[in-house]
């Protein structure tokens, strides 16, 4: 798929033309973004444009191949996200080699998963401002609504069909503890699984991360992942087995990792390598520090599942990176490589 978004210019938005997201007969998104032209914008429509913005209901998207001749500033933070030329170093903006064609693959993203992509762009203007728990509640309230969604569904759907069972039981501790003198050092133990953040893992890991937040002589903690992958994200054989959508938001919210991982950042880091792909990565985005190795590569697909990053990701991520990059990388779906992680912090060190 590949089609023309509707565009306006920024003295075309600051006049109220809104291009608002437009509801079908069915209530189904018939314009869920808007691209907004900032070549040539006017200073003195940058602020009337960007109040606009902010009560915008479409994702909407910047568009800079020029050099602007105006402080864009304001504009560009009030928009969902901005795509210039690769010099461009503000995490407001993201930088393309082809402006032309990243606004077109993220429109058709868009198209591809428009609930999910609509309601993960409300989800990270809505906790942008909140303090973690609260904003992973937002998340996983946001995570329970795509789940009863027609884009999830089919997404199960297709899964269902491949007829994969359950995953087995762990042969073996699917969390390794070694505590030494006042270090702590967790590995993440189902290289069978891909350390796939599963619910023997998950219950595993968040009773190690309680250790620390009971034993303040503790004062660092390292987690680094056994096998060829620090994580492979969620355990796709365990999905929709829940049962039902509030006892998944109670269990995410009150017994994930991430609100843990949070509270212990100052002690804790996470030693990355291999495929890191969503909570591999939604999870250690928390940490005070993020060590890569250079063969690292990460990627958040849940977008094109039909939901949204269920282990914190639309929390830790973009108060790593900003909100701005975050939904670039949520939407699109695409692998981030260590160099381009470190360049925009989303990592610390590489090593």
């Amino acid at each position: 798929m590949t089609s023309q978004p509707p565009t306006v210019t920024v003295a075309e938005l600051a006049d109220g033309v809104l291009g608002a997201t437009a509801l079908g007969d069915r209530g189904d998104l018939v314009a869920p973004v808007l691209v907004v032209d900032l070549d040539g914008a006017e200073a003195g429509a940058v602020d009337a444009a960007a109040e606009v913005a902010r009560r915008s209901d479409a994702i909407l998207v910047g568009r800079r191949a020029d050099k602007p001749s105006a402080d864009l500033t304001p504009l560009l933070t009030a928009l969902d996200l901005t795509y210039g030329g690769g010099s461009d170093e503000r995490r407001e903006t993201i930088p393309v080699v082809d402006v032309e064609q990243a606004v077109i693959d993220f429109t058709d993203a868009v198209a591809n998963r428009p609930q999910a992509s609509v309601v993960v762009a409300q989800v990270i203007r809505a906790s942008e401002s909140l303090p973690v728990p609260a904003a992973i509640d937002v998340e996983s309230l946001g995570y329970s609504t795509l789940q009863g969604g027609a884009e999830f569904g089919g997404w199960l759907e297709e899964r269902r069909a491949l007829g994969r069972p359950l995953p087995p039981p762990p042969t073996a501790d699917p969390v390794l503890v070694d505590r030494r003198a006042g270090q702590l050092r967790i590995t993440l133990n189902r290289p069978e699984r891909r350390n796939a953040y599963g619910v023997a893992l998950r219950d595993a890991f968040v009773e190690a991360l309680r250790i620390p937040l009971l034993d303040n002589s503790i004062d660092s903690i390292v987690v680094d992942g056994a096998g060829p992958c620090f994580c492979a994200g969620g355990d796709l054989d365990e999905f929709g087995h829940t049962p039902d959508l509030t006892t998944a938001h109670i269990v995410r919210t009150r017994g994930g990792a991430g609100r843990l991982v949070a509270r212990l950042a100052d002690r804790i880091e996470f030693r990355l390598h291999g495929q890191c792909v969503g909570a591999g990565i939604e999870i250690p985005a928390f940490a005070g520090r993020v060590v890569a190795a250079p063969d690292t590569v990460m990627r958040l697909p849940e977008v094109t599942m039909g939901l949204l990053p269920g282990a914190g990701g639309t929390v830790s991520i973009p108060r790593r990176i900003g909100r701005w990059r975050a939904l670039h990388l949520f939407v699109i779906g695409a692998p981030i490589s260590a160099d381009e992680a470190l360049a925009w912090g989303l990592v610390d060190v590489i090593g």
